[in-house]
């Protein structure tokens, strides 16, 4: 009997899927490349999945950006929020609400918390109880970015050009007579209205469901922590100015939902996100040599 090449290749395929899948990338997103980068040290923050969620290490104290490039041929709009508050007007975020426009290829560094068109104030890591969402009393979501993102509704064309015959005196008369409204089209605009509002409503109930039901089962299996959970400050004011431009949205609903959750490195290690594996040594072939000396700096 012959063998099966087609189940060994398969075989492999899973194999080199799990390992990518496993390893620590730069960038999450589809529709957008989403980074956390370290604005003190310039390092693009190392992205870990783990069951599902993805997470970066950040440094207490240290300033940091939320860069987002659209990874698109069209415009899209992102909202973004940072521990549950929205960037740009700090109200609890949704999805409804203002955002970042980008233009098709286009990235942005989101570096603060936006105070006027030309002013942020400064993202940075700092203790939970330090965080700008806890300290405006909404500390439930901290240690998470979000990205909503939105494609633009497409305009549409333009009407062809229709060279109309000049009309008579009775197609002028009967064309100054309204037309009747057909019967029963408001009450079928307002009952789809109702029901799209009725499934929007119970939708958003099993959604509250799910994430109290996480939260939850978070607090059950969180290990205990070495150092007090990272949140982001409202850190000292930069510039950084914005145009404003209109946006039309696809869809209600987002193309793509981006998360990225973060802690200290060390909480991450205590959590099983950060492999401990410890790096061998490297050995050195010639131990017993001296390096050369060169004429140390004056005390």
């Amino acid at each position: 009997m012959k063998p099966f090449p087609s189940l060994r290749l398969s075989l492999g395929l899973a194999s080199l899927l799990a390992v990518l899948a496993s390893s620590p990338a730069h960038a999450v997103g589809r529709l957008a490349d989403l980074q956390v980068i370290d604005r003190d040290s310039g390092e693009t923050l190392t992205v870990y999945r783990h069951q599902g969620d993805h997470w970066v290490a950040g440094r207490p104290g240290a300033r940091y950006a939320v860069s987002l490039r659209n990874a698109s041929a069209g415009r899209v709009l992102g909202v973004v929020s940072v521990d549950g508050v929205n960037v740009i007007s700090g109200d609890t975020a949704a999805w409804h609400q203002t955002g970042y426009v980008l233009s098709p290829w286009q990235q942005h560094a989101i570096t603060g918390w936006r105070k006027s068109d030309n002013e942020v104030a400064a993202f940075h890591f700092t203790a939970s109880s330090a965080s700008y969402a806890e300290r405006t009393g909404r500390p439930a979501h901290v240690g998470v970015i979000g990205v909503a993102l939105f494609r633009e509704k497409p305009l549409p064309p333009p009407p062809p050009p229709v060279s109309h015959p000049w009309p008579s005196p009775q197609e002028q008369s009967r064309s100054s007579i309204p037309s009747p409204a057909p019967a029963g089209a408001p009450a079928d605009a307002t009952a789809d209205t109702q029901a799209s509002s009725a499934n929007n409503r119970a939708e958003a109930q099993r959604e509250r469901s799910q994430a109290a039901a996480e939260s939850l089962g978070a607090r059950r299996m969180a290990p205990t922590m070495p150092a007090p959970r990272l949140g982001t400050g409202h850190g000292a004011r930069e510039d950084a100015p914005i145009t404003r431009t209109r946006f039309d949205r696809r869809s209600e609903r987002p193309d793509e939902l981006i998360r990225i959750r973060y802690d200290s490195h060390e909480n991450l290690v205590a959590m099983g996100i950060i492999p401990t594996q410890a790096v061998p040594q490297r050995p050195n072939p010639f131990p017993g040599d001296v390096p050369p000396r060169y004429a140390p700096d004056p005390s």
